[in-house]
């Protein structure tokens, strides 16, 4: 039979034990009793931040409200002073909590009085919610908030554009696997949607039928002038004729791809030109 070895909690510090290693630290200066104190306090950081997730919006990482915190902490060691009242876990509570809400302000792109009336709206939502028992309309919502309609609708399209969201996030595929933002955004650029670069490869693919079905000296002249790039007096001295009879021949060869490519010429004329 195994044992299961289970994890020691770290068993928190008291409030009689945090002081006595402040008054140490500032009596000596000594970083590493400071640090102590940070490491003793920071299930304080772990637990407003938490509290923080589900309310965290898109703009904010839960990585940047740990590190104001954590600054926050580290401050409110060096700033303390037992003689105001507070404890050192007090005293550091509020300031690691103003300094993520701070941190949510800083990064919010919406202000505050948008913010302000997103709050009365929800309790105004909540308080309808129960007494209907149903989700309000925007009519009732807006009566209730003594507005209009069109100012609530107003006001959440300016709250959405100010949800900006990371890129860097990842977000549920169509079906159910994580997949970066990026590739779920709709590109303007035509050329890069998947029905045109299907119909691209289909006519490329014609191209090449087609080349191989031209005269030898025709296929010579197409892949000195298209693929090598070479000028018409080029390939005439390459070929042995003349840079007029070479202007026959791709003038000749380009009606022939033209018929042969039917309705993907379109697609691919500007190559040819």
């Amino acid at each position: 039979m195994t044992s299961t070895v289970r994890p020691v909690r770290q068993r928190r510090a008291t409030t009689e034990q945090l002081l006595r290693k402040w008054r140490m630290y500032r009596k000596t200066g000594d970083r590493a009793k400071r640090d102590e104190l940070v490491f003793l306090l920071t299930p304080l950081v772990r637990h407003i931040v938490s509290r923080k997730v589900r309310q965290l919006p898109a703009y904010c990482e839960m990585d940047d409200l740990a590190a104001a915190g954590l600054e926050a902490l580290v401050v409110s060691i060096e700033r303390f002073d037992p003689a105001k009242g507070a404890t050192l876990e007090q005293f550091a509570w509020t300031r690691i909590n103003g300094a993520v809400l701070d941190e949510l302000r800083r990064r919010d792109w919406a202000p505050r009085s948008l913010r302000r009336w997103e709050r009365e709206a929800e309790t105004a939502r909540r308080e309808l919610r129960s007494r209907l028992e149903r989700e309000p309309n925007d009519f009732e919502l807006a009566e209730h908030l003594e507005t209009s309609s069109d100012e609530i609708r107003a006001r959440r399209d300016q709250l959405a554009l100010a949800e900006v969201e990371s890129l860097a996030t990842s977000v549920a595929g169509s079906d159910g696997t994580l997949v970066d933002r990026t590739e779920t955004i709709v590109s303007a650029d035509r050329s890069s949607s998947p029905e045109r670069m299907a119909t691209v490869r289909e006519a490329r693919a014609h191209l090449a039928a087609a080349v191989a079905a031209l005269p030898d000296r025709e296929r010579d002249v197409a892949r000195l002038l298209y693929v090598e790039n070479l000028r018409l007096r080029e390939i005439g001295d390459m070929l042995g004729v003349s840079e007029s009879r070479v202007c026959q021949i791709a003038s000749s060869l380009r009606s022939r791809l033209r018929a042969a490519l039917g309705d993907h010429a379109d697609l691919l004329v500007a190559s040819l030109d």
